[in-house]
């Protein structure tokens, strides 16, 4: 190996044994690669060479925690074979994902370079909730940011907003029927149309093209130009939906309490679920898994997947008061709940478990939305109130940052904009726009599908079909994404009795079905002169009963000579058999 093979960190290829030692060898003695060095010359971010080492450990590290002890142990006895073939092998493939590792820790450096600020007080008799948008505009931010900080007055309130995964575009509804999509970068107008009937909810389907509205009766669909493209006939009264973009499917709940999933890419109906717990207008997803949530008037949230006729957990959150919002932060591990109790409850996901809750003073929370960054964002009245990331973890004495939209009614919508420091609010007189420092993510992964907001008309369609092909089936929706994959640790016996035990609860909780009584032909002739003579006993009756008693006995009479002369037959050959041949002639 050259000395210019030696400084690229790029996946060599052709390796011996001898020469992946060495290479291994020298990236681990190595504390800094040239391309970190450079950016720690340059920048001087030293701090950042602890957070590649760390993401060196994470990729190289093999992970065994669902490993059984079987395969730790092979792993082990293929790392000691004699076989110098098959430990060249294992020792060229170890350091080509140990070169990968260390690329993709170069990488991760060069291209996160914006990093998320929050606003710090100089001191403790300071605070950042104190902090207006007017000042903040006028002071502190500067003018491309500061343009964010608007409002709209609309007329056909209360309005909502919501936007796209990039956060491009943003579509504004009202109430009274009036839809417009916004290009949000450029603060212009995309289209605008009015339906000419009340919208409860709206939601972007795979990108901004194509929009659902839940109306009066039905869900429509509509293109970006305004045009209706498609009637939901099964979605009756719908009062919230939201789209699973990893599995293309269209979640809507209603007046009638039936949970329905469409696939948007073949228009077909998926699963159509009876929740049995009344109306429901709270409905939200889970990030990382694509569970839907649903928020039910007698104060549960219980847990959907289309997998399942049942919910997959029910936990009940507020005891006597129903749910009014609800939101899932990005990792899914956390959930705020507000009641109209006025608590707003934050939830463990992982052990269904309160860990704490705050208490609105202003009024009912009717919205509740969690940044990126994990910024808790309350509406309640006419007020927002916006809570630091810690407050998810534990709980906080003083909230980062309020505002207050006066005379504007109840807060209709509160929706934190994707990859920006920007928050909408929707109310009765129209839109507000406010910024949040430290609630977007700096770092945009442009790779993923449809998270590119500068992406053109072809980049747009090549995401589309890309993401047409890697789509996710309904089936694989499961509380523990971790278990799609996933190795089975029991042995097939074990596999079996789970499988019977669970076949017994089944037939044991269903209910034996009665058999229905045959009536028909009940009042014949026949029938019932049948019936009669069923009990009545005379000569002619009495004589073919003897006759049939003769007959059985001659039955059997000739059936028992049959088994002798057969018995006695064999008995015969068997004696010839056991004759030698010279004697076989005088029997």
């Amino acid at each position: 190996m050259t000395d210019g093979e030696k400084e690229t960190f790029g996946v060599s290829r052709g390796m011996t044994e001898k020469s992946a030692n060495k290479r291994m060898n020298d990236l681990q003695q190595k504390q800094r690669s040239a391309s970190d060095k450079a950016i720690i010359a340059k920048y001087n971010v030293d701090f950042q060479q602890k957070d590649r080492l760390r993401e060196i450990e994470k990729d190289t590290a093999i992970s065994d925690d669902r490993m059984s002890g079987y395969q730790k142990r092979s792993i082990q006895k293929r790392m000691k074979r004699k076989d110098k073939s098959v430990r060249s092998k294992l020792q060229v493939r170890k350091t080509r994902r140990y070169e990968a590792a260390v690329a993709a820790a170069d990488a991760q450096i060069i291209l996160n370079t914006d990093q998320a600020g929050f606003l710090e007080p100089e001191d403790e008799m300071e605070f950042t909730s104190s902090l207006s948008q007017v000042e903040l505009k006028r002071n502190h931010l500067d003018e491309n940011t500061a343009r964010h900080i608007y409002d709209l007055a609309l007329q056909s309130g209360p309005y909502g907003c919501k936007f796209d995964r990039s956060g491009r575009y943003s579509i504004l509804y009202g109430q009274r029927g009036h839809l417009a999509i916004m290009d949000a970068h450029n603060l212009s107008l995309h289209t605008e149309f009015h339906v000419q009937e009340r919208v409860r909810d709206t939601c972007f389907l795979h990108n901004f093209s194509l929009l659902a509205a839940a109306q009066k009766n039905h869900v429509y669909v509509y293109d970006d130009t305004g045009a209706e493209v498609h009637k939901l006939n099964d979605h009756h009264d719908p009062m919230a939906l939201d789209f699973l973009p990893y599995h293309w499917l269209l979640a809507s709940i209603g007046r009638t309490g039936h949970l329905i999933y469409q696939d948007t890419s073949t228009g077909g109906l998926v699963s159509q679920q009876r929740t049995k717990l009344g109306p429901c207008n709270v409905l939200r997803q889970n990030p990382s898994n694509a569970v839907i949530h649903l928020g039910h008037s007698n104060g549960t949230v219980t847990l959907w997947s289309p997998a399942s006729n049942q919910y997959l957990a029910k936990i009940h959150c507020h005891k006597g008061a129903p749910i009014t919002s609800m939101a899932i932060d990005i990792s899914g591990n956390y959930m705020a709940t507000g009641g109209a109790d006025r608590q707003i409850k934050i939830w463990d996901v992982r052990k269904f478990q309160c860990t704490h809750s705050y208490f609105s003073i202003a009024g009912i929370p009717t919205s509740l939305d969690i940044s990126q960054r994990r910024v808790l964002g309350v509406g309640h009245s006419g007020h927002t109130t916006f809570w630091s990331p810690e407050a998810l973890l534990k709980k906080a004495k003083e909230p980062y940052m309020r505002h207050s939209v006066p005379a504007c009614g109840p807060v209709e919508t509160l929706r934190f904009r994707p990859f920006e420091d920007v928050c909408t609010i929707g109310h009765s007189k129209g839109i507000s726009s406010i910024v949040i420092p430290g609630s977007g993510e700096p770092n945009l992964d442009t790779t993923e599908y449809n998270l590119n907001p500068f992406q053109d008309k072809k980049q747009r369609r090549e995401a589309e079909v890309r993401a047409l092909l890697d789509k996710l089936d309904h089936g694989m929706i499961t509380m523990d994404p971790n278990d799609i994959g996933g190795m089975e640790d029991s042995t097939p016996q074990v596999r079996t009795e789970r499988l019977k035990d669970a076949a017994e609860i089944a037939n044991a909780n269903q209910k034996p079905k009665k058999q229905a009584t045959k009536k028909r032909g009940r009042s014949k002739i026949q029938t019932q002169l049948r019936r009669k003579q069923q009990n009545v006993v005379d000569e002619q009756v009495a004589k073919l009963r003897e006759a049939r008693e003769k007959e059985k006995e001659s039955e059997a009479l000739t059936n028992s000579r049959e088994d002798g002369h057969t018995k006695k037959s064999l008995e015969t050959q068997s004696a010839k058999d056991a004759v030698p041949a010279a004697l076989k002639r005088f029997f």
